[in-house]
């Protein structure tokens, strides 16, 4: 538990978080329940969003919206100064929807469908990252039938290994993302795109993957991306005049996590704004709009999950079980790549945590885990646990699995709570569901 003003154990032994008591909050809303500390939000958008206009001026923080999105969380971004990137049409719908400014989206995808491209060149949305050359065609044809020059960018695959698991590492050689600098495909995809009457290169973009704690990577980045602007400047003549430099900034999970505050994630920035200003002047280039993606790093310590305990199961010499009312169907994290949490018994915070226990779901599968072997206060049914940094890519990845309910999610600041997302019913859950008149 990395513990702050808004998230702490309060004086009755309970897990408050954004001045809400979690157990009355279970009381009122239920369980499984997502909770968002919209102070936290706002606190790490603003280190982030103050910093780059301090310390570089010409530049923006784009907020990562596969990392949870819903109208409640748009409208809040769409009150500062930081954009979004959508990568979907459902994404970029929602934001619209909530009224989030369309020059403040970007649209990225490694395999963006037809109708994601229309409907944001329709909307005039900032611009586009293209990611292939198949990608390159398909939005300057789309682009040209709707007699728009769109503006764009080109994701490229520096060849930086972050240090981090292999299936958020986006960057390696071997990586569906972006064309690659060291075999020449990235210096061919500008030419193709400097082709196309419809579009209008803006820039480069590169994201080396996320779960970040060490800033050496984005320097070593800064360099390489900054190495490629001469490339471009020295073989077409043209200057580049965005540099995305992606984030991923890392967030505290458990155990052996560093413990990032918000002066860390201002330090880490600065690491990333100072090597690249000085990788610009070192190379006489033009000083690019600088773009920063800082990932889960917005969301992920802002939210927490509340559980029931149902039973717990001690297999001697073995393992102890706790089971809760949610599992893999609200947080699919362990089953993907063997996430780890911590967690506490939200309604004992205050009780040693001596029991090492697997905390588990309870959906029909061997792998529906939420942490396993974990230290937890020693759990009885009935109990409320509280799993924390559970704010990013646990709703955006829930499913129905087993025809199990999508929690809702509720904000909770200064001690006012509220729905962010209403909860589902069994009317939800058929909702599309049709049977064939030849079954009938």
């Amino acid at each position: 538990m990395n513990t702050r003003d808004t998230l702490k154990i309060n004086n009755v032994g309970h897990i408050e978080i954004g001045g809400c008591d979690t157990v009355q909050l279970a009381e009122k809303f239920g369980t499984p329940l997502y909770v968002i500390d919209i102070d936290y939000i706002t606190k790490i958008i603003d280190v982030f969003t103050k910093t780059i206009e301090s310390e570089y001026g010409n530049g923006r923080m784009l907020y990562a919206s596969k990392a949870l999105s819903n109208m409640a969380m748009y409208k809040l971004v769409a009150g500062t100064s930081a954009g979004c990137d959508v990568v979907s049409e459902g994404e970029l719908y929602t934001a619209l929807k909530a009224g989030f400014p369309a020059e403040k989206l970007e649209l990225h995808g490694n395999n963006k469908l037809p109708r994601e491209i229309e409907m944001a060149i329709q909307n005039n949305i900032n611009c586009i990252v293209l990611d292939n050359f198949d990608d390159i065609k398909l939005v300057a044809e789309i682009a040209k039938n709707n007699n728009k020059v769109v503006e764009v960018l080109l994701r490229l695959n520096p060849g930086i290994s972050a240090h981090t698991h292999e299936f958020i590492m986006t960057a390696c050689e071997d990586s569906k993302f972006g064309l690659s600098i060291s075999n020449g495909t990235a210096i061919e995809g500008i030419g193709e795109i400097l082709k196309q009457p419809s579009l209008k290169f803006r820039g480069i973009h590169t994201h080396i993957g996320s779960q970040i704690f060490e800033h050496e990577a984005y320097v070593e980045t800064a360099r390489v991306m900054t190495d490629f602007m001469l490339v471009i400047k020295e073989t077409y003549g043209v200057e580049t005049e965005e540099l995305n430099m992606g984030g991923g900034f890392g967030i505290y999970y458990e155990g052996e996590d560093k413990v990032f505050t918000i002066e860390t994630y201002k330090n880490h920035l600065l690491a990333l704004i100072n090597a690249v200003k000085s990788e610009i002047k070192k190379k006489s280039l033009k000083k690019p709009f600088l773009t920063v993606e800082p990932g889960r790093a917005v969301v992920g310590e802002a939210g927490v999950t509340l559980y029931t305990v149902g039973s717990v199961k001690d297999i001697p010499n073995i393992r102890k079980y706790v089971m809760i009312d949610g599992g893999m169907f609200d947080n699919p994290r362990y089953a993907l790549y063997g996430s780890r949490y911590s967690a506490c018994i939200a309604n004992r915070a205050n009780e040693t945590a001596d029991d090492l226990i697997t905390l588990a779901g309870k959906c029909c599968e061997s792998g529906d885990i939420i942490s396993k072997d974990i230290m937890l206060q020693k759990a009885k049914k009935g109990d409320l646990v509280c799993v924390f940094s559970t704010g990013a890519y646990n709703y955006s990845m829930a499913s129905n699995y087993n025809r199990n309910y999508i929690p809702p999610m509720v904000a909770v600041q200064n001690g006012k709570a509220d729905y962010m997302v209403k909860p589902q019913n069994n009317q939800d859950i058929v909702r599309n569901d049709v049977i064939p008149e030849f079954i009938k």
